[in-house]
């Protein structure tokens, strides 16, 4: 009998036992892999999350807020600030490009940002929209396409927007909805309040203003991909406001170089209740407080990592004392000493594979799962099928594991007698 298929017959033997290692192995593995998936998306969405604009003008706050509500459309604004402020910063010399923004409402809980058309270009270049055309008038919108494909919206459709950004809006239910009347959908759900500290409240709509799909944005891979965009004066219109009246929630700036962006943040920071914050600052933030949490999940791994090893060593220590007379008659049979070390090892090595095999499918299937959740709550685009560097440490990792583990009951049996191994 060859020594792979006593190997396969022990384990077969032993199968429940051998399962739970398997079951170990693999919880532990896919729990890497998605903790690698999920670090590594966090990371290159923060990274590509604002483009060119490495500076954001804003209300007076906490800058990590401003940054996230205006480049991944997380939470709420920090406030308005006077429209003057868009063209006092296009005047400055050291500003490449300079676009007002305004946000505040939101269609079935995705947010509904006005600015300047020319923002895409300057951002993503030539790229040209899926279908329809680029908006021109007030009310006509283009759709990122996660959201475009959540509601099933189409160029041509109408909709009615609802006032605050909402949060946790069940899209699937929405985009029924919308299927059964295009033409006279509400948005529902709960808005988070305008005001610091006020919390979530219920949304209105705004069904006296009608939206209107012009076109849908291709597949950008960025936060953009879960927003609708329509022209900058769209909250003035549906608000009614007057010239006077009439203020932006940010701007975004491009500046011509690093000292530009320093001295503009001298020149707009801490006046008249404005702010100006470096863009990528407020990331390595956010990014530092990931970095913790991912330590602290860090621990929880090398716990299960610990977990599965012992758990290998356990099965084949009992593997161990099951076979100690069929190692004997193997070794009466004329079999080496590397023989039988070789079989104890070899179905630590065994069961360690199929485990680590179980584990990155397993892993990849959730990262697949909850590649839609992970998107429209947070803007983390998580790559299901991407295989890292991170992923040959894991098998390496898991295979030196099990290897390990299979080495105290391995050289046990390789040190005893033939006639010792038989009588015991």
């Amino acid at each position: 009998m060859s020594l792979f298929r006593l190997t396969l017959r022990n384990v077969l033997h032993r199968r429940f036992l051998s399962l739970l290692t398997v079951c170990a192995v693999a919880i532990t593995v896919a729990f890497i892999v998605l903790l690698v998936l999920s670090r590594q998306s966090v990371e290159q969405g923060a990274k590509k999350g604002y483009g060119p604009f490495d500076l954001v003008i804003g209300a007076a706050g906490s800058e990590t807020q401003l940054v996230l509500n205006t480049f991944y459309h997380i939470g709420a604004p920090t406030g308005n600030i006077p429209l003057a402020v868009l063209d006092e910063a296009r005047r400055d010399p050291s500003v490449e490009a300079a676009f007002a923004m305004t946000t505040g409402d939101n269609y079935k809980g995705y947010p509904i940002v006005g600015i300047d058309s020319g923002y895409f270009f300057t951002r993503y270049g030539g790229s040209r929209l899926q279908e329809g055309k680029m908006y021109a008038d007030t009310g006509d919108t283009i759709v990122g396409s996660y959201v475009a494909r959540s509601l099933g919206l189409k160029v041509g459709d109408t909709f009615a927007g609802a006032h605050g950004l909402v949060q946790g809006e069940d899209h699937e239910s929405a985009a029924a909805e919308h299927e059964g009347d295009h033409e006279a959908e509400e948005a529902g759900g709960h808005a988070a309040a305008e005001d610091e500290g006020t919390g979530e409240q219920a949304g209105h709509a705004h069904d006296d203003f009608r939206y209107r799909v012009a076109g849908i944005l291709p597949e950008l891979h960025t936060p953009d991909d879960r927003a609708v965009f329509t022209t900058v004066d769209y909250a003035w219109a549906v608000h009614g406001l007057s010239p006077e009246e009439r203020e932006i929630t940010a701007v975004l700036v491009k500046p011509a170089s690093l000292l530009g962006a320093h001295d503009l943040k001298q020149a707009f920071d801490g006046s008249n209740g404005v702010q100006a914050a470096y863009t990528s600052k407020a990331v390595s933030e956010v990014l530092n407080a990931v970095d913790q949490g991912s330590r602290l999940l860090g621990m929880l791994t090398a716990i299960c990592v610990l977990l599965a090893g012992i758990a290998i060593l356990l099965s084949l220590v009992a593997a161990a004392s099951e076979r100690t007379k069929d190692v004997g008659i193997l070794r009466l049979l004329g079999k080496s000493r590397a023989y039988v070390w070789l079989t104890l090892t070899t179905e630590g090595l065994v069961v360690t594979a199929t485990g680590l095999i179980a584990g990155l499918v397993i892993g990849h299937l959730c990262a697949f799962l909850l590649k839609d959740m992970l998107f429209s709550q947070a803007g983390i685009q998580i790559e299901p099928y991407h295989w890292t560097p991170e992923h040959w440490f894991i098998v390496l990792g898991a295979l030196a594991i099990g290897l390990l583990s299979s080495l105290g009951p391995a050289f046990r049996m390789y040190r005893m007698h033939p006639l010792a191994l038989f009588k015991s």
